[in-house]
């Protein structure tokens, strides 16, 4: 009995020591920074403090932020030789994570310092943007309104390299992108190792944190949406309904292929006679979700050979 309460206190004061341990090195306690303070550096730099001051950096309220362990001086080093040099680029060993001659690893291990431990941002250096040689400074601004942290403006940031989603978000079927009702922190999580870097494990699990109702476990699951839900859907916008990459029954006919002809799997083309009731009728006259209204996956319990091609 007692091995088991001493087994009980020992886990408790692990996880306590583990959780102070994270809050400490999280970047939510930065350490304190010598150096002089935002009001010798305004002597020069009165816009950049400006700025600064208008930013979460500055909000002394906050202990985890840099106007309580330094401000200027956390992120850009200790200033007095800057200082005492009477100023100038790089002069007194000054450190500027913006600069455009500093090396992208060299600016994000300012900004690791702190953030490193932050869950959504441990695995930085095994992410697809650190490969990239991409810097935190190529999105986040520091000194002004950093526009990658509001939903309405974050998208602008994103395709200033992802052209091509760009064009996706202007077509006629696409998520509210522009509106500012979805951001691409929604689905996206820059700062992972994920090889799509999605917010969550995988597509799927990330598309069910809105449409939960596409989940399941349904009777009959239709393996493409246990799998991957872009193997039918362009979720960042097409010119077909609902996000999908072609209309059925082209859609469908990628998998569902002709096999020994007839209905359901039959060859997409214009029908060559008036006979309503050929094979070819299915491409122009009718759509494969006219009879299967469930393709995400269905209950039915019917007791027929039929029962499992999603339908109501």
């Amino acid at each position: 009995m007692k091995g088991k309460r001493y087994g009980g206190l020992f886990s408790m004061l692990s996880a306590t020591i583990l959780a102070a341990g994270l809050m400490v090195g999280s970047g939510f306690t930065p350490a304190q920074a010598a150096g002089p303070g935002p009001e010798v550096c305004a002597n020069c730099h009165a816009d950049a403090v400006k700025g600064y001051q208008a930013t979460k950096h500055s909000t002394k309220t906050d202990k985890r932020t840099p106007a309580n362990a330094g401000a200027c001086s956390t992120c850009h080093g200790d200033g007095t030789a800057h200082v005492k040099a009477g100023g100038g680029k790089g002069a007194g060993g000054i450190i500027n994570p913006g600069s455009k001659t500093l090396a992208a690893e060299d600016k994000n291990k300012t900004c690791l310092a702190c953030h490193q431990a932050d869950p959504r941002r441990i695995h930085w250096q095994a992410s697809v943007h650190a490969g990239r040689d991409v810097a935190c400074t190529s999105c986040h601004k520091l000194h002004s309104r950093d526009d990658v942290r509001e939903k309405l403006t974050q998208p602008q940031v994103c395709f200033a390299c992802h052209k091509e989603q760009r064009v996706q978000v202007n077509k006629p079927s696409r998520h509210p992108i522009l509106e500012g009702k979805v951001s691409c922190a929604d689905c996206h999580n820059v700062h992972s190792n994920n090889p799509k870097q999605m917010e969550r494990g995988s597509v799927v699990e990330t598309c069910y944190q809105c449409h939960m109702e596409k989940r399941g476990p349904f009777v009959h699951n239709h393996q493409p949406v246990t799998e991957d839900c872009t193997i039918c859907h362009q979720p960042h916008g097409t010119t077909i309904a609902n996000l999908l990459k072609s209309r059925p029954p082209f859609l469908c006919q990628d998998c569902h292929s002709l096999q020994g002809g007839g209905h359901p799997t039959q060859f997409a083309g214009v029908p060559t006679g008036p006979a309503p009731g050929t094979g070819q009728a299915g491409t122009v006259g009718r759509g494969c979700l006219n009879c299967h209204t469930n393709i995400h996956g269905s209950n039915s319990t019917q007791n027929s050979a039929t029962a499992g091609r999603f339908r109501r």
